[in-house]
């Protein structure tokens, strides 16, 4: 399957000199990775000379080691990377000082420039975004200037801009980007006659969307038709259609600059942050329901047995008859026909009306048995499954937490998913097999991989799994097969979340490249991002290269460096928006979990390290620390290979997957963590 050499990390090394992307953690000491060392380089504090996390830096390796760690300095800072940071004021000093929430930011800011409207008292005890504008000495705090106030800190709004920001995305667009959107859907509202004249008309055929209950943009709807018996085997047509957004967004405007800066859509806990202006995301692009809209379309004519007969790629027209929320739908699947069933919440239920549960009863389930024997077929060519629980909050209007729950995952989510899965398979093998032979070399194209894991880290992940009584081969050729197994074993125990986390930081990071060596997670040897344009920039990417490849367009082979490029940005941009996904989720648990001090509470031991215990909250996912020192009937000692705190005098062992009662003692909203002890 990864026959082709996958991109490799940029590693220089002459006369003891190295360059790398520096990581910092929050004690102010620095790592780089080098190739063909075992361990990360270590750089104390003193010796990172400005360099900040994520920069890429030169360094030099020194003599001596600090307990048993290889250590290096930094030499010349090559690239920069954060130079602005989101924290508190505090302005009890002569000057104020910004403390940054980024907790791998090893200084404070000094402000000097500040906007001359506000006092102290207006800046003390507020969030704010400064920007680093002097720090020449490495001894001294840097001077920064206020670029945005955004308000008191722990107010909701204050506390989620803060997120955004920091993670270095907008919620606001520039002007000429606004001005650009506005004028696209006055010239394309309602859709020239001469657009639709030149695309497969599929406006006649059973079309839906399904989507959360809460969504407001819709990229991707599925259509349904039967086509009768082939060889006694019942045959349909389905479509994947996606909303044909570079239609509308194109190269060298101002709109498309702004999308590939974002990257992708933001999902905070109480909002999205669109990559596109909602006049395109939530109107124009997005394929509401009985609306004539635009789409990019991969129409399969697939029999009972989910084997694929004919494909088409191309341009249509659709107008989807229905759109559903997943519980809506999976209402229709349950036999309850537009009467939703006990216990759902019924706002939950949209689309699910007694005309549409007729309409769609049997499409629905027929789409249905056809995804699960492609999932199947799935997981039986290897694929993992990493599937894991999901929390979800509901807030007051002042964004305070009123519930945690976990999401509920529905057969509903799993048709979406594996129909969206085998169209950006097929389009991914259509490009690497059909347009590679037509052109005669590899052709320029985005493709969502994912590596082969790290041996080293899949052998500690067998320790792992053997150290909590689960089997699991170790040496140095362990599977996708035999980590599918693993999971299999572990479903449905105390232990299955844990090991799955495990599992998953075994692994390489699925990301974006020109280059293709398949996707090791889902055992595809082709794979790509096809069917969400509107909410993440390599979907539109793929939808113009696969569009040039369709119609005979020529790609110069020159701009393959270009696309890389732009293939490591977006990649970038979707660690930085998974971050701020999780902030938002940890933000809200502590904040939720800070009314619940002194409560008794069930959770699992999800860490163990040799200052304490990480426990997750059984019920909210919520995870928080048991120190050593709250452990006072022992000295407790660290027992790595079996990931245990082990009393030294009793012998009482805290190892991870435990079940255990313990309660909340502190929360700290400004470093999200909370406190814990046992019970």
């Amino acid at each position: 399957m990864h026959n082709k050499k996958g991109p490799q990390k940029p590693q220089k090394h002459e006369k003891n000199a190295y360059i790398g992307i520096i990581d910092i953690n929050s004690k102010g000491i620095g790592f780089l990775e080098v190739a063909g060392r075992e361990e990360d380089i270590e750089i104390q504090n003193e010796k990172l000379h400005l360099a900040l996390d994520k920069d890429e830096v030169e360094i030099k390796i020194l003599p001596g080691k600090i307990k048993g760690r290889e250590q290096g300095e930094v030499t010349k800072i090559l690239k920069q990377s954060k130079r602005t940071f989101v924290g508190v004021l505090n302005a009890s000093g002569p000057k104020p000082i910004l403390i940054p929430d980024n907790r791998k930011m090893y200084k404070n800011i000094v402000v000097t420039e500040s906007p001359s409207d506000k006092t102290s008292a207006d800046l003390d005890g507020n969030k704010a975004l400064v920007q680093i504008i002097n720090w020449t000495d490495p001894t001294r705090d840097p001077e920064g200037k206020i670029l945005v106030l955004l308000g008191k800190k722990g107010d909701h709004e204050a506390e989620m801009q803060s997120i955004i920001l920091d993670k270095g995305f907008e919620s606001k667009y520039p002007e000429k980007v606004e001005q650009e959107a506005a004028a696209i859907e006055k010239r394309e509202k309602p859709i020239p006659q001469s657009d639709i004249a030149k695309r497969k008309d599929l406006r006649n055929t059973l079309t839906c969307t399904i989507d959360p209950a809460d969504a407001k943009d819709f990229d991707d709807a599925i259509s349904f038709k039967e086509l009768g018996e082939q060889n006694g085997v019942k045959m349909y047509e389905i479509g994947v259609h996606i909303a044909d957004v570079s239609h509308y967004v194109r190269p060298g405007t101002a709109l498309d600059e702004e999308a590939k800066n974002r990257g992708f859509s933001v999902y905070l806990v109480d909002r999205t942050i669109p990559m596109l202006p909602e006049i395109l995301s939530n109107d124009l692009c997005s394929l509401n329901p009985n609306e004539d809209k635009l789409a990019f379309s991969a129409i399969f004519e697939i029999d009972a047995n989910a084997k694929i007969h004919k494909r088409w790629f191309g341009k249509t027209v659709i107008n989807s008859n229905n759109r559903f929320s997943y519980e809506g739908a999976q209402d229709i699947l349950d036999g309850h026909k537009g009467s939703p069933k006990s216990g759902n919440n019924k706002k939950d239920q949209v689309g699910n009306t007694p005309a549409a549960a007729q309409l769609f009863a049997t499409p629905l389930t027929t789409l249905n048995k056809i995804a699960k024997i492609l999932q199947t077929k799935k997981f039986a060519a290897g694929a993992i499954d990493f599937e894991s629980e999901e929390v979800k909050f509901e807030l007051d209007k002042d964004g305070k937490p009123l519930r945690v729950f976990k999401k509920e995952r529905l057969d509903t989510h799993k048709l979406v998913e594996e129909y969206m899965l085998l169209a950006n398979r097929e389009v991914a093998e259509f490009i690497d097999k059909h347009v590679a032979k037509k052109i005669g070399h590899d052709p320029v194209f985005i493709y969502r991989i994912h590596d082969l894991p790290d041996q080293d880290r899949l052998a500690n992940l067998s320790v792992f799994a053997r150290a909590l009584g689960f089997h699991m081969p170790h040496g140095s050729k362990i599977t996708a097969d035999d980590i599918s197994k693993l999971l299999k074993q572990v479903t449905g125990t105390t232990q299955e979340s844990l090991i799955k986390t495990a599992a998953i930081r075994s692994m390489a990071k699925a990301i974006y490249s020109t280059r293709n060596i398949g996707h090791f997670g889902l055992a595809f040897k082709y794979y790509t991002h096809f069917t969400s344009p509107i909410r993440r920039y390599a979907d539109l990417l793929v939808h113009r290269l696969l569009e040039s490849h369709l119609d005979g367009t020529k790609i110069d082979p020159n701009e393959l460096a270009n696309y890389q490029r732009t293939a490591v940005h977006i990649t970038e941009k979707e660690i930085a928006a998974a971050d701020a996904e999780r902030s938002s989720i940890k933000y809200k648990q502590v904040e939720f979990m800070s009314d619940k001090i002194g409560k008794l509470l069930q959770g699992t031991i999800t860490g163990v390290t040799e200052w304490g215990v990480y426990v997750e909250d059984d019920e909210t996912k919520a995870e928080g620390m048991v120190s050593v020192r709250a452990l006072s009937d022992d000295y407790y000692e660290l027992q790595e290979k079996q990931y245990a705190l082990v009393g030294r005098k009793t012998k009482k062992r805290y190892t991870l997957g435990d079940k255990v009662k313990f309660k909340i003692t502190k929360t700290d909203l400004d470093r999200k963590t909370i406190d814990c002890e046992l019970v």
